[in-house]
């Protein structure tokens, strides 16, 4: 892949470690970290999201965190690969290495595979669409949908005006139904050593694999660690933000799990013992979508001293 930025990528679950081997690894990697995780894209929310703090940004450079505010709707995923791309650009112009690291599947893919291509807005066309609807009915622009896209019709009720009215938008911009295009994109390829298509970079990832038990143990420790550190005022502030902050925040594990503690429905106990559920469910999810990442696993487990590790994702990350 010659021509192409190289990066490196330190892959793992929640609570696998990555972030933290990332920020101790980055200063002998000549590295500066650029974050892949959806929910550390958001301002003010930094305990529950367990983003790097100010005293490790001072001291290790860190990309992609804090782009937007929590009230901030549909944050997409071509948002993410144009942050990232410019913060890779910017690191490699100055003679710096590009180390990724975070837990978000399909900014990894969107990142390194490339996303589909939407044409702009037209609102001339919007004008259009919306006026057949008002004189015809959804319905009857549902049923051009249906027609013209049968993929993207089944997948929108003819009341979401606001897409329906996107995808047949595309099809009259481009001649081609949205879907036909989304589908070299919707999920990964069936062969689990590689991603599909021409990649957009040449990269190196690791992935740290903890046995199952070792890794709940971890979310354990984790979930208490953030507690003591104040995750429940942060969720807190998140619940009386409710009304204004966007949905994604509102339903990311770390938050709304004490929804019913501050409405009284629940106790602590029962709420904390929720989120580490949740926890545990967010990080098999996580392993199922890793398992088709073309990446080198590095086996670990609690009787591994912390040095040992680093120095084995360091060989490993090296090794040519």
């Amino acid at each position: 892949m010659g021509g192409k930025t190289a990066l490196k990528i330190i892959l793992g679950p929640t609570a696998s470690g990555k972030e933290s081997a990332a920020f101790a690894l980055a200063p002998r990697l000549n590295a500066e970290i650029v974050s892949v995780d959806s929910m550390k894209i958001y301002q003010t929310l930094d305990i529950g999201t367990a983003k790097a703090t100010g005293e490790m940004r001072a001291a290790v450079p860190h990309h992609c965190l804090d782009l937007i505010a929590p009230t901030y709707d549909n944050f997409s995923v071509g948002e993410y690969v144009e942050a990232a791309d410019a913060a890779i650009a910017d690191i490699a112009a100055r003679g710096k290495i590009p180390l990724l690291s975070g837990g978000t599947a399909l900014y990894y893919k969107g990142l390194l595979e490339g996303i589909f291509a939407a044409p702009a807005k037209d609102s001339a066309v919007r004008e259009e669409l919306r006026a057949f609807a008002a004189e015809y009915g959804n319905e009857a622009l549902h049923r051009r949908l249906q027609e013209l896209d049968p993929v993207s019709a089944a997948k929108y009720h003819c009341n979401d005006l606001r897409r329906v009215v996107r995808a047949l938008e595309v099809i009259m911009l481009t001649g081609k139904p949205v879907s036909s295009s989304r589908n070299e994109w919707s999920g990964f390829h069936d062969d689990s050593a590689a991603f599909g298509g021409e990649l957009r970079y040449d990269f190196k990832m690791l992935l740290l694999d903890w046995p199952r038990a070792d890794l709940y143990e971890r979310i354990e420790a984790r979930v208490e660690l953030m507690l003591e550190r104040g995750l429940l005022a942060e969720a807190e502030y998140v619940y009386q933000q409710r009304d204004s902050f966007s949905r994604t925040p509102l339903q990311a594990v770390g938050y709304k799990e004490f929804f019913p503690y501050f409405t009284g429905e629940q106790p602590l106990e029962e709420a904390v013992a929720t989120l580490k559920k949740n926890t545990r469910h967010l990080a098999k999810s996580q392993c199922t979508w890793f398992r088709k990442f073309p990446c080198q696993r590095i086996a670990l487990d609690t009787s591994m001293a912390k040095d040992d590790i680093l120095q084995l994702i360091y060989g490993k990350m090296t090794d040519r």
